[in-house]
């Protein structure tokens, strides 16, 4: 936590922000009320220890000040003059303690270890309000209901791993969902009421990257005008998530690579060994193998990470998965804007059926979100999809699928091209109906509809 000592008395001020250090925390001092909320104004504070006597201030009119400009900002007064009529008045204006002068350690640490459950509650119910709001971006994600077995594998796989304190491992393309689901590994784990701390490894310069990561004290560089604890310490007794863990440049990974295999790290600019109780789960896609071959990946933490590892499969090997998806998303979209929307048109299915997904998920979501809101229709239409979509049904579009009408098939259409497709890409009936996401008797089923010769074993 960071603290803001307010009061005129300077060896007071000092002993303070001793004893406050001495707990690991970052504390400063201002000798008016004035420079107090002047330096409220200038940094981002935890708690503010007040003094009721600050020679011609008042310390109850600047708690007032306070209140009004910081009202979820605690604060603690201190007087040598201490009575019920004070601390009452005090209590009244808003504070959340009272400790009078001169105190023992033992007092002041009761007052701090209760300064920190408050905090501890303000991000509690900071957490839960994000979650909600993340719960409610991302319910049109809905990643625990799969039809193709290749994504039941994965859930069944994670959803067991979030069980255990073993380090998770998500690999996949951009827009796979990586970041949802390892926020799902974390809501199923035992420290489901803990905080999830997300780094994005790309996001930052290595400088930035490593204090927003470890932390930093006071003049370690240029511009670090206060102490940082970092996300490792947020994240404490929680989880740790590293997004696109195969963009951390080489020079941070060898304190990862101790934080995973020691649980200890030191902040920038000081040499305090601190314990770390955090679970780490990282997501990337890179091909990390090849960045280990190539010398930008240490092997040592590649193996460290590498415990429980998952691949998602692209879209595009997910037929199964892309209608209802799709649905799922017009459903999600349509409510959120008001709109009734009854489905889609063949031609607009055949067209997502039919084309490859590159941005995977979130390509599909930003489509399906824009047909919603373009669309005039009671059901979508290819009209309202984005202009490769609907190229991909033309002559000589590369998704493969052909018809008549200028390239417009039927679903039925669709499915015998598909799956042919797959037959004749696939070398047992037990794999083509693994990439279809069905059972080996509706291949034979559909095998003997579309007459196609049965040339592979079961």
């Amino acid at each position: 936590m960071d603290f803001l000592i307010i009061d005129d008395d300077k060896t007071f001020r000092e002993a303070t922000c001793f004893l406050i250090d001495e707990e690991k925390h970052y504390a400063e001092g201002a000798a008016s009320g004035q420079l107090g909320l002047k330096r409220l104004k200038e940094e981002k504070f935890d708690a503010v220890l007040l003094d009721l006597n600050l020679g011609d201030e008042n310390g109850l009119d600047v708690l007032t000040e306070i209140q009004k400009a910081y009202p979820e900002l605690p604060v603690v007064m201190f007087t040598a003059e201490g009575n019920i009529k004070t601390a009452v008045e005090a209590m009244r204006r808003g504070a959340a303690d009272f400790l009078e002068k001169p105190f023992k350690s033992e007092q002041f640490l009761t007052v701090l270890a209760r300064l920190q459950r408050l905090r501890q509650m303000g991000q509690q119910i900071e957490r839960l309000e994000r979650e909600v709001t993340e719960t409610r971006a991302q319910e049109a994600e809905s990643i625990f209901d799969f039809t193709a077995p290749p994504m039941q594998g994965v859930m069944e796989t994670l959803l067991r791993a979030a069980k255990t304190p073993a380090s998770v491992l998500i690999v996949g393309e951009s827009g796979t969902g990586k970041s949802v689901l390892a926020r799902a590994v974390h809501q199923n784990s035992h420290l489901a009421d803990k905080s999830l701390v997300t780094v994005s490894c790309p996001s930052l310069s290595k400088e930035l990257l490593e204090s927003d990561l470890f932390g930093h004290v006071r003049g370690a560089f240029t511009g670090a005008v206060k102490d940082h604890w970092g996300k490792v310490s947020t994240a404490e007794g929680g989880t740790l998530f590293l997004d696109e863990i195969g963009d951390l440049p080489l020079e941070i990974q060898p304190k990862l690579l101790r934080l995973l295999q020691e649980r200890e790290y030191e902040r920038l600019g000081e040499n305090v060994t601190r314990l770390a109780n955090v679970r780490v789960l990282a997501a990337t896609s890179r091909d990390i193998k090849s960045r280990v071959a190539d010398g930008t990946f240490r092997e040592d933490l590649y193996f460290r990470l590498n415990v429980i590892t998952v691949q998602i499969p692209p879209l595009r090997s997910r037929p199964a998965d892309l209608r209802r998806l799709a649905e799922h998303y017009a459903r999600h979209f349509a409510a959120r804007c008001g709109r009734q929307v009854e489905g889609f048109t063949e031609e607009a299915l055949a067209s997502i059926c039919g084309y490859a997904w590159p941005g995977n998920l979130r390509e599909l979501r930003n489509a399906i979100e824009r047909a919603v809101i373009l669309g005039r229709e009671p059901r979508i239409t290819l009209a309202d999809l984005p202009a490769e979509l609907r190229s991909s049904l033309l002559p000589g579009a590369t998704s493969g699928f052909t018809g008549q009408n200028d390239g417009l098939i039927t679903l039925e259409q669709l499915e015998e091209q598909h799956i042919k497709r797959v037959l004749a890409q696939t070398r047992t009936i037990a794999q083509a109906a693994q990439i279809l996401g069905v059972d080996q008797a509706t291949i034979y089923r559909r095998i003997k509809k579309y007459g196609v010769e049965q040339q592979r074993a079961a």
